[in-house]
């Protein structure tokens, strides 16, 4: 009997694949990296859709729900909806994670702060990433959610392209997981699940 980990996760993973996945030979995508690659993975499309939102909130909520982490997020703009995400489903399943946002650029007036959310020194939490491709934006999250005193317990990616990016990701922090590999994705893709 499959769990209902498992039923969020494959719904997930055919939302994704209809809605955030591309493959092409020619011309190939330019990635945010500056590489070029056969596929590419936008998933906004999943992210910010209602059933989308549920199932990653499910799933990743699934895999921190029996860890000490109080709150999750990650560099704006890829990991606020799966921050929210788990936010919510974590409040409805009666174990509230809270969620947070690190800025890209400190804004000059106000707190001029880095992280923004219900969040204080020394709480453990998870940064979150929709895509790992050279862990750079993670990278940038964890340093900034470390100089605002949190503790960076586990880095948690919706899909990890498979690129280098979670070895220069474990440099930062021990704990790195994907709901999905670039790998996992293509075979369901290609049928040959």
């Amino acid at each position: 009997m499959k769990t209902q980990h498992g039923d969020a996760r494959k719904r997930l993973a055919e939302i994704i694949i209809e809605r955030s996945f591309q493959y092409r030979e020619d011309p190939p995508f330019t990635l945010a990296s500056g590489g070029s690659s056969n596929y590419y993975f936008n998933c906004k499309p999943t992210t910010l859709d209602p059933e989308g939102m549920n199932l990653i909130g499910t799933v990743i909520f699934d895999m921190v729900k029996d860890s000490e982490i109080t709150a999750v997020g990650g560099l704006t703009l890829g990991a606020d909806p799966l921050a929210n995400a788990v936010a919510v489903i974590s409040y409805q399943k009666g174990r509230p994670v809270k969620s947070f946002i690190v800025r890209k650029d400190v804004k000059s007036h106000g707190t001029k702060s880095a992280v923004e959310g219900n969040v204080a020194a020394g709480e453990k939490v998870a940064i979150l990433d929709d895509v790992i491709t050279t862990g750079g934006s993670t990278i940038t999250a964890i340093e900034r959610a470390r100089e605002a005193g949190l503790i960076v317990d586990r880095v948690i990616a919706l899909v990890d392209r498979e690129e280098g990016g979670r070895q220069n990701i474990e440099k930062h922090v021990k704990n790195v997981f994907a709901v999905f590999t670039r790998t996992e994705i293509m075979k369901m893709y290609g049928g040959t699940e």
